[in-house]
């Protein structure tokens, strides 16, 4: 079924004109407005998303406390984002911004009315919304105790490791000047291998 307009007439009737894209609305019934068209362009973008969503987005076995984690680091790098965009802004564009504009096309006075007015930048609006959300999902992540459960992880690896490394060095039958080594030798490698994974 065709979407209609559905604004009232003045003969009393239903408007049956289709809506603009993305909107509810005709042309002649406010659907050119610059609100309208804003809402309609909203729309359409988050109807695009859903469709990518349903389109690529996958099931995926993961740990709950690991799509914490994903979700933390992921926000994280959003605010860093949204700072760089802020801090890369004058003072007067993050404070004042434009809110409407008009074309008034080639009549007697052409050009565009622009309206300005206090508000601000939504590079600002979305760093305080993604640190929002930073702080929340940090904050469930902590109550979920994500980070015991990572330190008890790293232990069982350690564990796991050292057994390796003991099983390793007792097949070598290695002579007492090397055996001598293992204490420094081991444990640098092991650093390099933390540092490289960190």
């Amino acid at each position: 079924m065709t979407a209609t307009c559905g604004a009232r007439t003045r003969a009393g009737g239903t408007c049956q004109k289709p809506p603009e894209p993305g909107g509810t609305r005709c042309r002649m019934h406010g659907g050119a407005s610059p609100q309208a068209k804003a809402k309609a362009a909203e729309r359409v973008a988050v109807a695009k998303a859903e469709v990518e969503v349903a389109r690529l987005g996958a099931r995926r076995d993961i740990h709950p406390a690991d799509a914490l984690v994903e979700l933390v680091q992921f926000t994280a790098g959003e605010v860093a984002y949204w700072r760089q965009r802020v801090n890369d802004l004058d003072d007067d564009d993050l404070v004042w911004g434009r809110t409407s504009e008009v074309d008034k096309g080639s009549g007697e006075f052409p050009g565009t009315d622009t309206t300005k007015e206090a508000k601000p930048n939504i590079a600002y609006v979305m760093l305080e919304r993604s640190s929002d959300r930073l702080a929340a999902y940090a904050s469930a992540a902590l109550k979920a105790g994500v980070e015991e459960r990572r330190v008890r992880l790293a232990e069982s690896q350690g564990a796991l490791v050292a057994q390796a490394i003991r099983q390793v060095l007792d097949q070598l039958h290695l002579t007492q000047a090397q055996l001598e080594l293992v204490p420094t030798v081991v444990p640098a490698a092991l650093r390099l291998i933390a540092g490289e994974v960190a």
